[in-house]
């Protein structure tokens, strides 16, 4: 696995990680900025073949 798909995995997961603890507080505006980073990342691996496995 090359550098850059290495990093998109982690900043996926990471991501995934900040909107479960923004939902759990019911911060609703950290859970709709973190949702948005989420699609913007997944659509960024799409565009490169890069393959997302669902959290």
């Amino acid at each position: 696995m090359d550098a850059f798909t290495a990093g998109l995995l982690q900043r996926i997961s990471a991501t995934q990680s900040d909107l479960s603890k923004a939902r759990e507080t019911g911060d609703d505006y950290l859970a709709d900025v973190e949702q948005a980073a989420l699609e913007d990342l997944q659509r960024l691996a799409a565009e490169h073949g890069v393959a997302v496995t669902a959290a």
